[in-house]
């Protein structure tokens, strides 16, 4: 399930997170959806994350996917996450088709900047989109593709941290365990 929260106060445009377009009507379309908050099962994904990036990721099911609107563009986003219903970490989320590896299947993958125990298959995760960061784009080869992760990381946390609008979303009542899913799609806190 896909919930979709319209706060445009919480969206704040900078040369630093929105560089390469922000004349685009596309582009401040999507971003007057921000936030947005995302909730599903963590299913297995292609096993990239972890083995061949060094950068585990949190995957959601295909209807939770094909459930965003259509303002949400391919690119990669920041925001916060937690899952069962534990703390609330800083994350940094794909969504699209992963060109580097011509995936088939547009995929929404989290990185969560929190080190866990095991894996997470079956449990719930929660994310709050707060700002975008960079389309989509391919790379010539994987080192490139590792440097930029790395790279949206460090930004991910630098405005995560430097904003008070976006730090005080980790604080946001969807988080708390008695969140009510159907209030937060009713347009409710």
């Amino acid at each position: 399930m896909v919930l979709l929260f319209n706060s445009r106060n919480f969206c704040t445009i900078t040369k630093r997170n929105c560089c390469h377009s922000t004349t685009s009507l596309s582009l401040q379309k999507m971003l007057n959806n921000l936030p947005f908050f995302a909730c599903g099962k963590i299913v297995s994904g292609f096993g990239r994350g972890s083995k061949e990036l060094g950068i585990p990721t949190a995957n959601y099911p295909l209807e939770v996917v094909k459930s965003l609107p259509d303002a949400i563009q391919p690119g990669v986003y920041y925001g916060w996450a937690n899952v069962d219903n534990g703390p609330v970490y800083k994350m940094v989320m794909s969504i699209g088709w992963n060109p580097f590896y011509d995936n088939k299947e547009k995929s929404m993958e989290t990185h969560i900047l929190h080190k866990f125990d095991g894996d997470l298959y079956g449990c719930l995760l929660k994310v709050c989109i707060a700002g975008y960061l960079r389309p989509e784009e391919n790379f010539k080869s994987l080192d490139d593709l590792i440097a930029r992760i790395k790279q949206d990381i460090a930004d991910a946390e630098d405005l995560l941290e430097t904003n008070e609008s976006n730090r005080q979303l980790q604080y946001h009542d969807y988080f708390s365990s008695n969140s009510s899913l159907n209030n937060l799609k009713n347009g409710k806190n």
